[in-house]
This record gives C-alpha cells, structure tokens and sequence, in this order.
C-alpha cells in the first residue's frame, strides 16, 4: 500500500510540474501580448530576459563544472556549436514573439505542435532518419507530418467563422489592448507565417543541441553560453533596428518589467522541469502534453484578451494534434522496435550460458 501511494505521489509530482510548465510557456505569451500593447518592446524584451536567465544560470554551471572530472574540455569547436545554436535561437525568439504580436498566443500554440513533423522532414534530408513504407511507424510519421503540415496551413490562411465568444468579467480584461485581431486577417497571416517559420529554426535547433549534447553532455553549461548568447543577438538586433528610438530600452515599472521578471525567471525552471522530466520518464511523456497548450491558450486568451475562439483554428488545431500524436506515436514505436533488437541477442546468449 504504502509503495502504491509513493508511485501514485511520483506521477502526480510529474503530471502537476508539466500541467504548470505549459501553463507557464502559454502565460507568459498572453502576458507578453497584455505588455506590448502598454508598449514593450520585443527586442528590449529578449535582452534584458535572457540576460536575467543567463545569471540564473551561471552559479548552476559553476557548481555542475567545479564537481564533474568526465566532462571534455570546452573546445573552440563546440564554442562555435553552441554559438551557431544561440543565433538560432535569437532567430526563433525574435520571430515567435513578433509572431505572436501579429496574431495571439492561441495560434503560437497550435503551430508549435509542428515541430515534431517539421524535425521528422530535416531528419530525413540530413539523413538523420529514412522512409521505409513497409514499416507502420515510418508510415504514421509520414502521414502525420502530412497531416500536421495541412493543419497548420488551415491555421493560418483559414480564419472562418467564430465558434464561440467569452464575455470575460471586466476586472480580469486589459482595457487598453489594440484592437480585436479578428478585423486583420493580413496581421493573422504574417504572425501565422512568422511563427512557422520559428517552428523550422526550432526544429533546426533541436538537431544541432543533439549534436552538441552528445560531444559535450553538460546541460547546464550549454544552457548558460545559450542564453547569455540570445541575449547578446537579440540585444544588438534590437540597437540596429531600433536605433533611432532609444526609448525602447527604459524599463518602466508596470507590466513590462514583470514580464521581462516572469520571462527570466520562467526560463531557467522550464529548463529544469524539462530536464528532470526527460531524464526521469523520457522525451515521449514530455512530448504528449504539447498539444494541451492549445486548450490552455484558448482559455487564457478568451479570458484575458476578449480573443474569439475562430473555426479555422479549430480546425488547424484538431488536425496539428492527430498529426503531432501520430508522430510520436511512430516514433515511440521505433524506439520500442530498437530496444527489442538490442536485446534479444542478449537474450539468446543469457539462455546459451545457462543451457
């Protein structure tokens, strides 16, 4: 009994700690929406967050190096590893939240359930990954990545009509927002274009941490370069494009710094709840609660922004989750297949010997 309740304690210490991560991913862009309307700047925005994170960070890279003696030596090689993946992420940084200005954090959310599809098609150019028809897990990577790719066309060239419409009470409301995105489908198309093409970089990025991780296994100390590198590119992006308006760099204290506050301090317990989650219960249990910041999103935006919840996004959205399920599902499938290879020649020698 009591082993029962320890295990039952585990999985909802798990379920509780990703229910909150996505909550969290989903609140900050709705609360990122809420700050540029009183006029936060993305690229002020990026800076000064990532450079809070970066800080965070370091005294965890100080300890995690000062007590590991199996790590490589931190080479000029993967220096520059680390600082293509930190222009990669500024990119998908940059182009996620100007993204989600043009359109809302309903929309962020569907399209990010790409990614998987968007990783299986890169894989499959890199060479990382083939296409074999005979196999049933090839075959539902196919068809989701199809399916996923449709959904996120439907997302976003497809408005429609509105499904349902949420009277928020009007203390929660923000009265000073821009106008209802629903008036400008242009604005929809290019937050919709934006934020798939950070979900291409996004998918980019995960190739090429892989890579890095397997020469260089030190999470803590790549997360540090990563973040202090985004916050240097996303700050001197920021000082090109907006030179002519140095205003954008004054913090404000009203909603725009707890953003940045709620940004940098999010950013290093995502990573943590990600990595302890990943190490403890592996990347598929990770992967199945994506599609739940769809629903988190149409929530948080009807509640707080007045959104509308619009057919086309329904729709995109349903088709982006079968998609991304199928996905998964082929490859949890694989991986099932690998392992049982791995070990039946195991197997067989451990019945040998004992024969």
């Amino acid at each position: 009994m009591a082993v029962a309740v320890s295990i039952w304690r585990r999985e909802a210490m798990f379920l509780t700690a990703m229910l909150a991560s996505e909550t969290g991913i989903v609140g900050l862009n709705t609360l990122f929406k809420v700050a540029t309307s009183k006029g936060l700047n993305s690229y002020s925005f990026l800076g000064y967050s990532y450079l809070l994170a970066s800080l965070l960070l370091l005294p965890s890279h100080l300890f995690s190096n000062s007590r590991s003696t199996s790590l490589p030596p931190l080479s000029f090689s993967i220096l520059c590893k680390i600082g293509l993946l930190g222009l990669i992420g500024s990119t998908y940084v940059i182009t996620s939240y100007i993204g989600v200005k043009y359109s809302n954090p309903t929309l962020a959310s569907a399209i990010s359930n790409i990614t998987p599809a968007l990783t299986f098609i890169l894989a499959v150019i890199f060479r990382m990954e083939k296409v074999r028809i005979k196999e049933r897990s090839s075959v539902a990577k196919v068809m989701g990545t199809i399916l996923s790719l449709v959904g996120a066309f439907v997302v976003v060239l497809y408005h429609g009509p509105r499904v349902f419409i949420v009277s928020s009470p009007p203390y929660l409301k923000f009265p000073q927002l821009t106008p209802s995105l629903a008036s400008s489908n242009s604005d929809w198309i290019i937050g919709g274009c934006l934020l798939t093409i950070r979900d291409i970089f996004v998918s980019v990025s995960f190739i090429l941490q892989a890579h890095i991780m397997s020469e260089y296994p030190a999470a803590f100390t790549v997360s540090f370069f990563y973040t202090l590198l985004v916050s240097i590119i996303t700050s001197s992006a920021g000082l090109v494009v907006e030179r002519n308006n140095p205003s954008v760099w004054i913090i404000r204290f009203d909603i725009t710094l707890i953003c940045i506050l709620a940004m940098g301090i999010f950013t290093p317990v995502y990573y943590v709840i990600h990595s302890w989650t990943v190490r403890y219960k592996g990347p598929l249990y990770l992967a199945i609660f994506k599609p739940l910041s769809i629903l988190i999103a149409v929530i948080m935006s009807a509640i707080f922004l007045g959104d509308s919840l619009y057919l086309g996004c329904l729709i995109g959205g349903v088709l982006i989750t079968l998609g991304f399920y199928a996905v998964m599902w082929g490859k949890a499938n694989e991986e099932k297949t690998r392992l049982e290879k791995e070990n039946s020649p195991r197997l067989l020698n451990h019945n040998e010997d004992q024969s």
